[in-house]
């Protein structure tokens, strides 16, 4: 079966600075996979390039068996990629259901509508008349992720999703990430919380210096190696 993504060595600068390098993977339809690694790692750099909103300076990006990675971001998320970026970007003036609505002027047909969103998100069901500037982070969050779930998306990529919020907030924030996951949804998961990412994703990319220098599926992965790879020890223990 044809992945739904592939990457391919893929190299992604700011300027002199390269973020990502050499990154190539796959991933199937409705599946998760969780990116982890230390701040300057890449992961978000990544997600960006996936997601149109930055260049890669090489390599290629198969979405569906198209090779899409001269094309420009609005054109993903027309052909399904949506993209919740770390800091949720609302419009902060516009109320819950505004923001919803703004983002089903892509036109893509599917599940998603504001009712559909608003039960996987009961966090802000009761708020969907109120500003966006006035939610607190975790409602911030919920109505990101719904932004993007309006689009209808074949790949969702979630960046920092527990980034700033209470353990409280975060435990109903990935309560419906899980349904989401449940209901066969495809997602890329930038976390920094291993044993959140661990739990949930169906294979886990550890990320430094730009790299993916640790990947496999969840059950055959122990945190310790995990550990390991976030903080470079393993390089560290080589023979010099």
């Amino acid at each position: 079966m044809t992945a739904l993504l592939q990457v391919s060595e893929l190299d992604v600068r700011h300027g002199l600075l390269q973020a990502v390098r050499q990154v190539s993977f796959e991933l199937a339809e409705g599946e998760t996979l969780a990116l982890v690694g230390a701040n300057g790692a890449g992961k978000s750099t990544l997600l960006r390039a996936i997601a149109g909103a930055h260049r890669p300076a090489a390599g290629r990006l198969v979405f569906e068996g198209r090779d899409i990675t001269a094309m420009p971001a609005h054109r993903r998320v027309k052909a399904g990629i949506a993209l919740v970026p770390e800091g949720r970007r609302l419009f902060p003036n516009l109320s819950v259901e505004e923001n919803l609505r703004v983002a089903s002027a892509s036109g893509r047909g599917g599940r998603w509508s504001v009712d559909e969103v608003f039960e996987a998100f009961p966090l802000i069901a009761p708020l969907r008349r109120k500003r966006a500037a006035s939610l607190s982070g975790g409602e911030q969050q919920a109505t990101a992720i719904g932004r993007a779930l309006m689009t209808n998306p074949r790949l969702l990529l979630l960046d920092e999703v527990s980034l700033g919020l209470a353990p409280v907030v975060v435990e109903a924030v990935y309560d419906s990430i899980s349904h989401l996951i449940e209901a066969g949804t495809t997602i890329v998961l930038v976390e920094q919380d291993l044993t959140r990412a661990m739990r949930v994703a169906d294979r886990v990319a550890c990320m430094l210096e730009g790299r993916i220098v640790l990947e496999g599926a969840r059950g055959e992965l122990t945190r310790e190696q995990v550990t390991e790879a976030y903080f470079g020890l393993r390089r560290q223990a080589a023979p010099a």
